[in-house]
């Protein structure tokens, strides 16, 4: 199964091909472009050096949050609308899930954790099941650093951008119970949103596009002061 997979839900962008478990091609991009001026010239962008058309692909997948409020709303009615018109699945996988998917193979519990401003965290926890997939032992939130101390009693591997923006609070209060991989673990990669789609996909998730809903986890601001 060929599958196109986006992610759009922090400040990295990110679009993968997968045949099957395999990794066709992959772009990830720290840029100060929206993405809305970036998505679709990187999906053609791809798919061209890849020689694959938009035809050849049978499902397609996109993060669906918690992250930022507009990436995920980018990534989420562009993704609709392409698998709408073509009539084909599509598979949301959580933020914290792909983030935290490349360590599925880690000794350790696995805390994926995404800078939410107002000095607070997205993280979940996940526990690496020994066949490559996650059980979620924690389901995404949004809290203060400190407070992660009573999710995590024991050593577990922390990835994502609110390690660094919380280096001091993640020390103090969670010492060397944190351990920290090395570069490439800390952004969201497309082609294991693909992977965890995959997965998704055999199990028999949803694939109606229309169905497919964001999981921002915190109230907008609008609804904050309303």
């Amino acid at each position: 199964m060929k599958i196109l997979a986006v992610d759009t839900s922090t400040a990295s962008g990110s679009v993968a091909l997968l045949d099957g478990e395999a990794l066709t091609a992959e772009w990830t991009l720290l840029s100060a472009r929206t993405h809305n001026r970036r998505l679709l010239d990187g999906v053609d962008r791809i798919l061209a050096e890849a020689g694959w058309a938009l035809e050849d692909v049978d499902a397609f997948a996109v993060t669906t949050g918690p992250g930022s409020f507009t990436g995920i709303r980018i990534g989420l009615s562009t993704m609709k609308a392409v698998a709408w018109a073509m009539e084909k699945p599509l598979v949301g996988v959580g933020t914290l899930e792909a983030l935290a998917a490349p360590l599925a193979w880690a000794p350790h519990a696995v805390c994926p954790v995404i800078d939410a401003r107002k000095n607070e965290v997205y993280a979940a926890l996940y526990r690496p099941d020994g066949s490559g997939g996650l059980r979620e032992e924690r389901a995404p939130a949004v809290l203060a650093p400190e407070k992660l101390a009573a999710w995590v009693p024991e050593k577990a591997f922390f990835c994502g951008d609110g390690l660094f923006v919380y280096r001091e609070a993640f020390a103090r209060f969670l010492g060397d119970r944190v351990v920290a991989p090395g570069p490439g673990f800390h952004e969201i990669r497309a082609g294991f949103v693909g992977r965890c789609a995959l997965r998704k996909l055999e199990a028999g998730a949803e694939t109606e596009p229309m169905r497919l809903m964001p999981v921002y986890v915190r109230p907008s601001e609008a609804e904050l002061h309303r």
